[in-house]
């Protein structure tokens, strides 16, 4: 009786840790590498080389700062296929979703993900993109621009 309420309590053990949330920065860090983190945020750094793929992660809800122009292809665990194009300075609000990456180009894409952790990060779930208004974008592009330069 005690090794199968045991093996019980190692099948629970397992099956939540899959089903926690797959860190790029741990999953895919050929892909996504930490800069910076606190209770409140992730600062991720994102590099796709020409036509790279990525395994199966997720990410908090959090705004997306392209650095380079990129042609990217989303698949989320569904199956459902998104394509997105972005612009060097653009940037995108992302709900939490998991999902594959592939870079469409013949370029590398380069970005910087800021995700909002905690209760805001979990609110909506999907992986919709609301862009910023303009004024947003220009000082996000500004600081991005400014903390690029040596």
């Amino acid at each position: 009786m005690l090794s199968k309420l045991f093996r019980a309590g190692v099948f629970v053990c397992l099956a939540a840790g899959c089903m926690v949330a797959q860190d790029p920065t741990k999953v895919e860090p050929k892909h996504y590498k930490l800069d910076f983190e606190n209770e409140r945020v992730q600062v991720v750094s994102v590099h796709y080389g020409p036509h790279e793929k990525s395994g199966l992660h997720d990410h908090p809800g959090g705004v997306v700062v392209s650095i380079t122009e990129g042609h990217l292809r989303f698949t989320d665990e569904a199956g459902k296929v998104r394509e997105v194009f972005a612009k060097p300075g653009e940037v995108r609000w992302y709900a939490p979703f998991k999902h594959r990456v592939e870079n469409l180009s013949d370029n590398p894409y380069d970005a910087v993900y800021v995700g909002i952790k905690g209760r805001l990060a979990t609110a909506s779930r999907g992986p919709s993109t609301v862009a910023m208004d303009d004024e947003t974008k220009k000082i996000v592009a500004g600081y991005v621009t400014s903390s690029a330069k040596p």
